[in-house]
C-alpha cells in the first residue's frame, strides 16, 4: 500500500475520477488532486458558517453538495469555484444524498429528524418525510431511486420502530416496521449495487444485512464482524462490482470483507486514532481514500 495523501481535514470523502471531497469541521470544503505530486490541494472552499458534515459529488462530477452546521445545504460549482445555490433548513444538517436517476433531487436529513428531498432548479422541498425521528444519522436509495432507507438516533425513542426506516419517496409514508430491534444506532446505511439487500453499520460492533424486499428481514445468520465501531459514525462502503465491502474501525484499521461471504480478507492499520470514513475509487478498485477522527485524509493504492 502506498499513502498518497496524510493531510488536513476530512471527515466524510467523496471521490471522482482524479478528484477527492473532504468535509472538515473547519467549516471548508477541500477538494484534492489525488495523483498530483505536488499540489494535491486543487481547491478549498468556505461558504459554510459552522463545521461542515456530509459533500457529495453530483452524477457529473461538476458540482459538489455539502451540509452542516450552519442549517444549510449548498450546491458548489467546482471549476467555477462559485456557490450557486443555498438551501436553507430549520436544523443541523447531517446527511445528504443525490437522487440516482434525477441529478435535481437530492434527499437531506438533520438534527431534529427532518427528512426533505429537494429539487435544485427551484430551491424548494418536493417531499417532507414525518415520524418524530431522532437526529437523521444516514440516508441512503434503493438502486431504482423508488425507495430510501434512513438510519436514526433513537436513544430517547422507540429504537425497534423507528432505528431504521425504509420509505416510499412519491407517497412518503414508511414501508417498514421495526426492521432492526437491536438496541443500537446505525451511523451508516449502504445498498448492495446490485444484490437484493442493504446493510447497517451498527454500534454494536458489526455490520447487519437485511433484505431490500418487504418486510426487509435481518439476516439472522450472517454479518460482517471483526471492526470496531465504539461510538464512533463510522462508515463502510461497497466496492462498484460488489465483491468488496470496506469500513473503518474505532482502533484505526480499515477492514475489508467478502460482501458475499461477509468473511474478512484484509486489515490494514491506517490510524492512531478512529478511522471513521472509506470510499473506493469509482473506476480503480484498487485504490481507496479514508479519514480519520483526528482529520488526517489518505489515499491507498
Amino acid at each position: 500500500m502506498q499513502k498518497l495523501l496524510m493531510l488536513f481535514i476530512g471527515h466524510q470523502l467523496m471521490f471522482t475520477a482524479h478528484l477527492l471531497a473532504s468535509a472538515g469541521m473547519d467549516q471548508t470544503i477541500c477538494i484534492w488532486n489525488v495523483w498530483s505530486r505536488d499540489q494535491k490541494k486543487a481547491r478549498v472552499f468556505s461558504f459554510h458558517n459552522a463545521a461542515v458534515k456530509d459533500v457529495k459529488w453530483s452524477q457529473q462530477g461538476l458540482f459538489v453538495l455539502s451540509c452542516g452546521y450552519d442549517c444549510s445545504s449548498r450546491l458548489i460549482d467546482v471549476e467555477k469555484g462559485i456557490e450557486t445555490q443555498t438551501f436553507k433548513d430549520n436544523q443541523v444538517v447531517g446527511v445528504i444524498k443525490f437522487h440516482p436517476d434525477n441529478s435535481n433531487l437530492f434527499l437531506s436529513g438533520g438534527s431534529k429528524g427532518g427528512l426533505r428531498l429537494w429539487d435544485v432548479r427551484t430551491g424548494q422541498v418536493v417531499h417532507e418525510y414525518i415520524r418524530g425521528l431522532g437526529p437523521i444519522l444516514d440516508v441512503e436509495f434503493t438502486i431504482d431511486g423508488k425507495q430510501f432507507v434512513s438510519s436514526s438516533d433513537v436513544s430517547g425513542g422507540n429504537v425497534s420502530e423507528n432505528s431504521i426506516i425504509v420509505w416510499d419517496i412519491s407517497r412518503q409514508v414508511p414501508l417498514s416496521n421495526q426492521v432492526y430491534a437491536e438496541a443500537y444506532t446505525c451511523p451508516c446505511v449502504r445498498y448492495h449495487p446490485f444484490d437484493p439487500y442493504f446493510v447497517a453499520q451498527s454500534n454494536g460492533n458489526y455490520i447487519a444485512i437485511f433484505s431490500s424486499s418487504p418486510p426487509f428481514k435481518l439476516d439472522k445468520y450472517k454479518r460482517y464482524e471483526s471492526h470496531r465501531v465504539s461510538g464512533f459514525p463510522v462508515k463502510c462502503n461497497f466496492s462498484l462490482d460488489g465483491e468488496k465491502l470496506v469500513s473503518g474501525s474505532s482502533d484505526g484499521s480499515i477492514y475489508f470483507y467478502n460482501s458475499q461471504s461477509s468473511v474478512l480478507v484484509k486489515k490494514m492499520k491506517a490510524y492512531e486514532q478512529a478511522c471513521i470514513d472509506v470510499a473506493f475509487h469509482p473506476i480503480l478498485s484498487n485504490v481507496i481514500a479514508s479519514c480519520s477522527w483526528n482529520g488526517d485524509v489518505s489515499v491507498f493504492e
